[in-house]
């Protein structure tokens, strides 16, 4: 006997074990097309910030630099990570970072990602990380390294 019910499970199937290592081992360009990624024109890409929203990352910015202590290299980095949230939102920089490291330069700049950022930016789609992580219904399993993901770091045109 069959069953009748109409499956009304809607949520995204994972990426293969095989298109993940084709993803691994294809150019950024082939595995964008893998993915299905679009290319949106430079213009698009552009985060059009507020002169509030300017100085709000001028003032974060401004502390976090008077305040800090130790390694400048994790300062540089907790910068860097402050000044693309705007263009990749949230979601992207846990893909970039490990929730440890996201916590440690949250520390440094004395603020939390998720209340200053979007979820997502209008780069965020050029992600590979992302754009697999999208595959999968829990975004938190692969952000914290549970699922393992190639090439998350990378970004296409």
């Amino acid at each position: 006997m069959t069953d009748s019910k109409p499956n009304l499970d809607t949520s995204p199937s994972p990426p293969t074990p095989s298109l993940l290592r084709r993803i691994e081992n294809a150019s950024l360009e082939a595995a964008a097309k893998l993915l299905g990624m679009r290319h949106t024109p430079k213009h698009e890409r552009m985060v059009r910030l507020t002169q509030a929203q300017h100085s709000r990352l001028a003032d974060i910015e401004a502390e976090a630099v008077c305040n800090f202590t130790g390694d400048l290299n994790q300062l540089e980095a907790a910068l860097g990570m402050l000044r693309m949230g705007p263009y990749v939102g949230w979601k992207v920089l846990y893909i970039l970072h490990s929730k440890k490291t996201v916590r440690t330069y949250e520390e440094i700049l004395g603020i939390r990602i998720r209340d200053e950022f979007e979820e997502r930016g209008p780069g965020s789609y050029r992600s590979l990380g992302l754009a697999i992580a999208d595959k999968y219904t829990n975004f938190w399993k692969v952000a914290g390294g549970d699922i393992k993901i190639p090439k998350r770091r990378d970004i296409t045109n």
